[in-house]
């Protein structure tokens, strides 16, 4: 039987509306709408300004001859206010000028990097721990699953008394490790400034398990015969954030010795701090711990601008505290568990979380564009005045920074940045390559991230990084610097100069 013409209609009708209508909200890519509300925010001044300034170049076309005229005759008869006006403003200018921070540039550093017998294969790692007789069965396979999870590679570094069976950490043996990374890096340091060490005015040393007597900062007074009113510290027990640390006292010294040079050196010691035992929770440093330094220039001079690399911008320091011996026992409970990276994970960030998100929270508007400020208030007000159930905001760190420098601590510290943070792969590449190159080197990872960077010619001028760091405490440090110039080709001292070809390499 023929199907009438409503009949046809009615079956479409039917049709059309049990298909699926796209969704229009879902199919708009809100990446480019954030893009977009970004870019109106950050520059809602500038597009204000626009017809402000047509609207003043329209009056000023108006004035005429006669109108400039009747200004400078009304100028001459309140001579007294003008001059008035002109010296508030002059000694208000003078002021500010006078008062406003001193910018603070970073010259150039340097990386120490060992001499090739001093690496430590996994395979030599764990033969010399079984020859030495200090760790039964269990401790070994603790060490072993440490090892293949941790994230280090095969061409780490340990000092010369961890290759000799069977070890003997002493005083001396400890202090010619730390004479060679500290002179190391500073002997680079000094021939690719060309800064003679009489021109020093400002030392800062911050190595946390060695302090000796007489102290490394006097170690290298002695050594360059550094001049006699040299302003020196040496900072000790600070973890591996101590690094920034040192660089927020030499910029704070800065601000009050004029056109001074300040050098930073930045280390850790293993020799005397090798751990001998069965504990689990003592022998992750045995684990991570390797051998490094950095020797970083600072300058106030304004001169050194033209051929500084960085600019210091800000620094943040947070301390929120916490147990110590319940950090250590983090990786006892990670082996009974059974779960390793994940455990880590939870745990760390349990006992650093209330530093990093009070160090975030201080650094969030000194950098953050007002875009995302206003989208963090705009979440904040509706969560707790209005009691909407919401996520709190994270806000996009990648609109503020081109570049990342998350200590390398350990594999679970980086995962669990990136994570919170809603980084990418490439923005933690710099921190996992030096976790396997180099491991971790305490307070100086941060800087063998930055030579990555330039190897790699990623640094661009204009480009912001910011480097990050944890320690025990438990302390979250930050230090926020601009790119002054490029780097256009890597120097033969930098430290993967013989190996950034290979990298990034894929880790399992």
């Amino acid at each position: 039987m023929p199907i009438s013409d409503k009949a046809k209609g009615d079956v479409a009708l039917q049709i059309h509306t049990t298909r699926k209508l796209p969704d229009f909200l879902q199919s708009i890519n809100l990446k480019y709408v954030k893009l977009g509300y970004h870019y109106m925010i950050t520059h809602l001044i500038k597009l204000l300004l626009v017809p402000l300034m047509l609207a003043i170049a329209l009056e000023v076309g108006r004035v005429g001859p006669h109108d400039l005229w009747q200004m400078w005759v009304h100028l001459q008869y309140n001579l007294v206010s003008v001059l008035i006006c002109s010296g508030v403003l002059v000694f208000i200018s003078t002021v500010y000028f006078m008062s406003r921070p001193r910018s603070v540039f970073l010259v150039d550093y340097t990386c120490y990097k060992p001499p090739e017998c001093l690496k430590v294969p996994t395979s030599l790692f764990v033969s010399h721990s079984e020859k030495s007789g200090s760790f039964d069965e269990k401790s070994m396979n603790f060490q072993r699953r440490i090892l293949e999870r941790s994230g280090l590679g095969e061409e780490t570094y340990l000092p010369p008394v961890m290759h000799e069976l069977p070890p003997k950490p002493t005083m001396a043996a400890a202090r010619a490790e730390a004479e060679e990374v500290m002179f190391g890096a500073l002997d680079m340091l000094f021939d690719r400034t060309g800064i003679k060490p009489k021109d020093i005015g400002i030392l800062v040393v911050n190595c946390s398990l060695f302090n000796p007597t007489p102290s490394l900062s006097a170690m290298i007074v002695n050594k360059y015969k550094l001049r006699g009113n040299i302003q020196s510290y040496n900072l000790g027990g600070m973890g591996c954030s101590a690094g920034v640390i040192a660089i927020d006292l030499a910029k704070d010294l800065l601000q009050v010795y004029r056109n001074s040079y300040a050098v930073v050196v930045s280390m850790e010691n293993i020799t005397q701090n090798w751990y001998f035992g069965n504990d689990k929770s003592m022998l992750i440093p045995n684990c991570l711990f390797r051998v490094g330094g950095a020797a970083v220039l600072l300058s106030n001079k304004s001169s050194e601008k033209r051929r500084a690399k960085y600019r210091l911008v800000h620094t943040v320091r947070t301390h929120k505290g916490a147990d110590d011996k319940a950090f250590n026992c983090v990786y006892q409970r990670q082996d009974e568990a059974g779960e390793l990276g994940v455990s880590l994970s939870k745990d760390l960030m349990a006992i650093a979380g209330d530093a990093l998100k009070t160090n975030i929270t201080t650094l969030g508007p000194l950098v953050l564009p007002i875009s995302e400020q206003l989208l963090f208030f705009a979440t904040l007000v509706a969560r707790k005045f209005f009691n909407i159930k919401m996520k709190p905001y994270i806000p996009d760190f990648k609109l503020a920074f081109e570049h990342f420098c998350i200590h390398a601590g350990g594999r679970a510290v980086i995962d669990e940045l990136e994570k919170n943070l809603q980084l990418s792969p490439s923005h933690v590449e710099a921190s996992r390559m030096t976790l396997h190159r180099f491991g971790n080197t305490s307070s100086s990872s941060i800087w063998y991230e930055l030579s990555y960077m330039e190897a790699k010619g990623r640094m661009r001028k204009g480009d912001r990084v910011w480097q990050i760091a944890f320690g025990s405490g438990f302390k979250c440090n930050s230090a926020v610097w601009q790119a002054l110039r490029g780097v256009k080709s890597v120097s033969a001292d930098n430290p993967w100069a013989d190996c950034i070809d290979k990298y990034p390499v894929v880790l399992v």
